[in-house]
């Protein structure tokens, strides 16, 4: 009650703003001649970019999360070209199972999201025990921009990458304050609240974020609340060097509605989740060299109430306590003109303990943790300046607790001239077994230390693409890429067990045009198109194509439309395909954002009001089987920065 009471004192606090503002950019200045400002910003992404190891990167940045009024993590990835989604619920992921994860071309689908290496701020974020990350440990609200890569990064993120998604959280890194303050209320009771506060006086910089999130749900039991707090503190010194301490809560719960169209469960599942993180980052930049040591440790834990065991006729509860932590260190040295060596070690630890109760038995998990140690290297040379070429190559040496060494390796090509760019990739990935197969061997299937025969699951990417600027206000990308899987990690029985025995193959290309005719109108068109094999592989559709429009009028009112279309897809999990396998049709939404914004004369403050809508069509879909998503929702929201 006190958290809505002061959602509901935030509301009176907005009624009394007037005139909300419109959006404010800075823009760099430039002699002699002056460009026009653009008062839009790109719907959908802010870019495509080929970092200097000729990785293709997507990013998606504060102000993209906020003109789709997206409230997490997989709502702000929704219309990324190559990106699907799946969830049950508008607030609180489940992330149990399919209630709420992404998966990058077709990857992430093994223990939900496994595949793909999250990180916050360049540490990984995921339960140490089942190895897959949670979305409501991913705030939205605390971050600067998302870095999508989409091909395995085997050296930069090692263990888990057969894509990566980077969240990069707020700074303060200009002289002054900044305080923000917003609240929404929409369809089916659903609140978000946030408030963050940051400031830099000379050398010492903080950021502090809090928010709220709750929703009755659209279905019966499928309501949920999310929490989350961030705060930074920073200090620069010795003008090179820098010290950084970040640390982040996160609590939050949702229940599981159930598959639609079948009889009701005796007890309701609630999927509850409690997280603490702390980041400590020591950088340096110099022009010659730049880089950093960062110690982390997330403690975390599960409390999965009221499963149904449909065999037995009973309800049981899983608790998960996992903690990770470890060291990253990479340095970056530029010994000659054009050139780098990058130079690094990880060394990470992750696992815990698990028990499940049932009402006549409990089986645990004592205190069990994975390690990989693993020093890398990558080099780099640009030839040319009007025509810049840069090769690159780079190795990971990885070493496990249990599963012994692997290489991880990638090379690359980068070639520049005026507007045009062009990039080829290689890489080979990596994926280790989790500490989950230490549980289903010694708890639940009696087969004892077998699973230490089991094997690191591998990949290989091919990409090559092609980037143009064809005028001043249109811009073209074309990726074709190829992977290829093995030893893939499948369940077998009898008797149960894992086994490294699936080979699988996806290839497809991806386009994104960027059209900016004028400079308050900006249009983004992407598509990607995927050719699995197995045909059946989960979440790889063939087709998804999506395209925004960002619109101001007046400088004050701002438009922003965004669609998707994305083909049917099978969603079944391969590490247990002994379940029930599903299959969801295509569906096509449309949603839209209408803000009104306002900076007076004195330019000491600026407010927004808005309202925003999902599907306004109206569409049915679903993202897993029996599990339909909400019709048309609105959204009315304000809020106000000084």
């Amino acid at each position: 009650m006190r958290r809505r009471r002061l959602g509901l004192t935030l509301v009176i606090l907005f009624t009394l703003v007037v005139y909300p503002i419109r959006e404010s950019w800075s823009e760099e200045q430039k002699e002699i001649t002056l460009e026009e400002v653009r008062v839009v910003a790109t719907p959908i992404i802010e870019g495509n970019w080929v970092n200097d190891y000729a990785s293709r990167v997507t990013t998606v940045s504060e102000r993209q999360i906020e003109d789709l009024n997206a409230m997490d993590f997989p709502s702000a990835l929704r219309r990324v070209p190559g990106v699907t989604i799946s969830r049950y619920n508008l607030v609180g992921g489940y992330g149990g199972a399919q209630g709420g994860t992404i998966f990058i071309r077709g990857m992430g689908a093994e223990r939900p999201g496994a595949e793909i290496s999250t990180l916050i701020d360049g540490r990984p974020s995921f339960v140490g025990i089942w190895t897959h990350p949670l979305i409501d440990m991913l705030s939205v609200n605390n971050l600067d921009h998302i870095d999508v890569y989409k091909g395995a990064q085997p050296v930069l993120f090692g263990n888990m990458a057969y894509g990566a998604v980077n969240l990069v959280t707020k700074r303060k890194t200009e002289e002054g304050f900044i305080t923000k303050i917003r609240t929404a209320y929409g369809t089916y009771k659903t609140f978000d609240q946030w408030i963050e506060h940051g400031g830099k006086k000379g050398g010492f910089d903080y950021y502090l974020t809090g928010n709220y999130k709750s929703s009755d749900g659209h279905r019966r039991d499928a309501d949920g609340v999310v929490q989350n707090y961030f705060g930074r503190m920073g200090y620069q010194f010795l003008g090179h060097w820098d010290l950084s301490f970040t640390t982040s809560r996160t609590s939050s719960w949702a229940d599981d509605p159930g598959v639609e169209g079948t009889p009701r469960l005796p007890v309701t599942s609630r999927f509850g989740l409690r997280d603490q993180t702390f980041d400590l980052t020591l950088s340096n930049h110099y022009q010659f060299a730049e880089g950093f040591v960062k110690i982390y440790y997330d403690d975390g834990q599960i409390r999965w109430k009221d499963q149904w065991d449909s065999t037995r006729r009973e309800p049981f509860d899983s608790n998960t306590d996992w903690n990770n932590y470890g060291i990253r260190i990479q340095q970056k040295l530029r010994p000659w003109a054009s050139g780098e060596v990058m130079v690094g070690y990880d060394y990470d630890v992750y696992g815990g303990k698990f028990e499940e109760v049932r009402p006549r038995a409990i089986r645990s998990l004592d205190e069990t943790h994975f390690y990989n140690s693993a020093p890398y290297f990558a080099v780099r040379h640009t030839f040319g300046k009007a025509l810049q070429i840069t090769p690159s190559f780079g190795l990971r040496y990885n070493m496990s607790k249990y599963f012994g060494e692997d290489l991880g390796l990638q090379g690359g090509l980068v070639a520049k001239y005026k507007d045009t760019e062009f990039y080829a990739q290689y890489s080979k990935g990596f994926n280790l077994p989790g500490v989950y197969t230490v549980y289903n061997y010694t708890q639940v299937w009696n087969r004892g230390d077998l699973w230490k025969n089991l094997k690191t699951e591998k990949i290989d990417h091919f990409e090559i693409g092609l980037s143009q600027k064809f005028t001043k206000w249109m811009k073209g990308d074309i990726a074709l890429f190829y992977d290829s899987g093995e030893d893939r990690l499948v369940f077998k029985s009898p008797p149960p067990r894992f086994e490294n025995l699936e080979v699988y193959r996806t290839r497809g290309v991806e386009l994104t045009i960027t059209l900016t005719p004028l400079r308050n109108l900006e249009f983004f068109i992407g598509g990607t198109y995927l050719s699995p094999s197995p045909y059946d592989l989960p979440y790889a559709p063939r087709k998804t194509l999506s395209a925004g429009l960002s619109y101001s009028l007046w400088e004050k009112l701002f438009f922003n439309f965004d669609t998707q279309y994305v083909d049917h897809r099978f969603t079944s999990n391969p590490r247990y395909p002994t379940a029930t396998p599903g299959k969801v049709g295509s569906y096509y939404l449309v949603n839209g954002k209408i803000a009104y914004r306002y900076k007076p004369a004195s330019g000491k403050w600026e407010g927004e009001i808005f309202v925003a809508g999902e599907n306004l069509t109206d569409v049915n879909y679903e993202f897993l089987k029996g599990y339909p998503m909400p019709g048309a929702t609105a959204m009315l929201g304000m809020g106000i920065k000084f």
